[in-house]
C-alpha cells in the first residue's frame, strides 16, 4: 500500500511536468559566467551519458526489487527530488551556456519521436547528476558506492563538456539528492511507525 502511494504521487507529476518545462523554456533567464566550463572542450556525448544512466538504473532496480523498504525510500527520494528541482527551476531562471550541444536521449527520442523545441533552460540543478547520486545512495557496499560514484562523476563531466549545464548545476546536484534521500528516510520511518499491524 505504501509503495502504491508513492507510485501514485509520481504518476501525478506526469500531467504537470510537461507544462512546467514548457513554461521554463519560454521564460528568459540570466546567463552565468563559468570559468571552469571555459576550460573544458565542447563535444557531444549523449549516447555515453544515457548508457551510464540507464545502466545504473537497471543495476539499481535489480538490487532494490527484492528489498521493498529500500525501494520505497528510493521512490520517495526521487519524488522529492523532482519537487526540489521544480522549485529551484522556478526560482532561478537561467540561460543555457554558450556552445550548448543538445543532449539527445536515444531511448526516449525514439519512443516519442521528439520534434518539438528541446528544453535547454532546465538548468539548476542537474537532474542527470542528481539521479546518479540517488542511485549511489540507494545501494549498499563499498564496490557499489565506488562504481556509482565514478559513474556519477563521469555523467557530471560529460554534461559539462556538452554544455548542457553550468558547473554550479552539477556541483549542487549531489547535495539536493542527498537532502531528498534524507527526507525520504524520515518519511518512510514515520510511516512505518504509524502503519497498522496486520
Amino acid at each position: 500500500m505504501r509503495l502504491g502511494v508513492v507510485v501514485a504521487l509520481l504518476l501525478g507529476l506526469l500531467p504537470v511536468v510537461p507544462g512546467f518545462y514548457r513554461f521554463v523554456q519560454a521564460r528568459p533567464g540570466q546567463p552565468l559566467a563559468d570559468p571552469l566550463l571555459d576550460l573544458l572542450p565542447v563535444q557531444d556525448h549523449s549516447t555515453l551519458v544515457f548508457s551510464l544512466i540507464y545502466g545504473a538504473i537497471a543495476a539499481t532496480l535489480v538490487y532494490l526489487l527484492p528489498r521493498p523498504q529500500r525501494l520505497l525510500q528510493a521512490l520517495w527520494a526521487y519524488y522529492l527530488l523532482q519537487l526540489l528541482r521544480i522549485a529551484t527551476l522556478w526560482l532561478l531562471p537561467l540561460e543555457p551556456p554558450t556552445n550548448l550541444v543538445i543532449l539527445h536521449d536515444p531511448v526516449m527520442d525514439r519512443i516519442f519521436e521528439v520534434t518539438t523545441q528541446p528544453i535547454v533552460r532546465d538548468l539548476f540543478f542537474s537532474g542527470h547528476t542528481a539521479t546518479m547520486m540517488l542511485l549511489l545512495l540507494a545501494g549498499r557496499g563499498y564496490r557499489w558506492r565506488w562504481a556509482m560514484g565514478l559513474a556519477m562523476v563521469a555523467v557530471g563531466l560529460l554534461v559539462l563538456v556538452q554544455r548542457v549545464h553550468y558547473s554550479y548545476d552539477v556541483l549542487a546536484a549531489p547535495l539536493f539528492a542527498w537532502f531528498a534521500y534524507w527526507l525520504a528516510e524520515r518519511i518512510c520511518q514515520q510511516r512505518q511507525q504509524h502503519a497498522p499491524e496486520l
